[in-house]
């Protein structure tokens, strides 16, 4: 497939990036258009999970694109952002899946794991084999999980017993192995934990009536006196810090799918523009519309100058928590702006799901508060900027 610049990306950003990785994106829209696309809407009204396009996505390579172990060819933090907003172009919940398998399950163990933990998991994650989850947010602790974590790890010779239970887990109902944060009863330290769902004690149950992210498979998880060996800790998570490492490199590529949502509608409603008729002309000939077309272009194309830049330090090393959220909570503020301008674009056909726009505007809200609310981002912001951490 040729790789062309998506109109979209009006100041072309991604001719920045080398032939290979054009290559890579230019092949994966392809595929995204012609084996997933076609059943995005079918699934997410049904609020269940086309299982049947894993295999390809594991097969062309986005798992497991940011570690040497599992990567197809050496590549970008921006190339790698390109790839979460193609996905979420196309849908939310397929890069909210490909997000949890990637950047938090495997990225767990690849940035906390021993060299032996990485070595067992992260060709079996990046490949299928395995499938992943996350376990952090809790039904009491989400925006405060670095004091508010009420699951526990007891240290029982050469095991840990892990007791507690966990929120909004995507990809629990079915992973294979899910990664566990709980508080060491020892020393109150925030330790990680690969916990194979197949364990007595492990158990996952799906949340109904989502309204966003119908196709994710959120679970609530208990854990009732699970054991795990030591040789499952995650050996190099001791306390929360090593959590936020993970979610430092997670909440940029989230920034980045949040261009990929606004893209998606802003997309869809271009397209709207110039078919639907009224007063006798097409809806993009008239000065209003074409104001809200042009608002979404300049919120699309600031978003990802600022996605760009936060990439570029992190493959610099001079990437830091305030870094990334300040791209989060700008990206996702613009992309709700977006879907919603979107929307009022197509009118009463903008609350159906026959045209897409419908899909991107519910799903832009699960976006906007998972991995680090606008708020909490805000706030890690503004303590850099002052001094000053106001946090409650």
């Amino acid at each position: 497939m040729a790789f062309e610049t998506l109109a979209s990306d009006f100041y072309g950003y991604e001719n920045l990036l080398p032939e290979r990785e054009k290559q890579f994106l230019a092949d994966l829209r392809a595929h995204l258009e012609a084996e997933v696309k076609p059943l995005v809407n079918e699934y997410w009204e049904k609020a269940e999970f086309p299982h049947q396009i894993r295999e390809g996505l594991h097969r062309m390579g986005v798992i497991g694109l940011g570690f040497p172990e599992t990567a197809p060819f050496e590549n970008s933090a921006v190339f790698r952002g390109w790839v979460a907003l193609e996905l979420a172009r196309v849908d939310a919940s397929v890069s909210t899946y490909a997000g949890v398998q990637n950047g938090l399950a495997l990225g767990a163990i690849g940035v906390t794991g021993s060299d032996e933990q990485r070595a067992e998991w992260l060709p079996k994650l990046a490949s299928g084999e395995v499938l992943g989850a996350f376990g952090l947010t809790e039904p009491l602790s989400g925006s405060d999980s670095a004091r508010g974590l009420q699951t526990i790890a007891t240290r029982d010779g050469d095991n840990w017993v892990l007791n507690g239970s966990k929120r909004w887990i995507g990809n629990a109902t079915f992973s294979d192995i899910t990664i566990i944060w709980a508080k060491s009863a020892e020393d109150g330290q925030v330790k990680g934990f690969i916990v194979p769902t197949n364990t007595p004690g492990y158990s996952a149950t799906k949340i109904e009536g989502k309204q966003s992210l119908r196709m994710v498979q959120n679970a609530d998880i208990v854990l009732d006196d699970v054991v795990v060996p030591e040789s499952l800790r995650l050996q190099n998570a001791n306390s929360f810090k090593d959590t936020a490492a993970v979610l430092r490199l997670t909440r940029a590529e989230v920034a980045w799918a949040a261009i990929g949502v606004a893209m998606g509608a802003y997309e869809a409603a271009v397209k709207y523009s110039k078919e639907r008729i009224q007063f006798g002309k097409p809806l993009g000939a008239h000065q209003l519309i074409q104001d809200l077309l042009v608002k979404s272009l300049g919120n699309i194309t600031s978003s990802i100058g600022i996605c760009t830049r936060v990439s570029e330090m992190l493959d610099r090393g001079e990437q830091h928590d305030e870094h990334s959220a300040l791209a989060k909570a700008f990206a996702t503020s613009r992309m709700r702006e977006t879907v919603a301008w979107s929307r009022e674009i197509l009118g009463g056909n903008g609350i159906v799901i026959d045209y897409d726009v419908a899909r991107f505007f519910a799903d832009a809200e699960a976006l906007y508060s998972y991995e680090g609310t606008r708020e909490m981002n805000t706030l890690i912001v503004g303590r850099s900027i002052t001094g000053h951490a106001a946090f409650a």
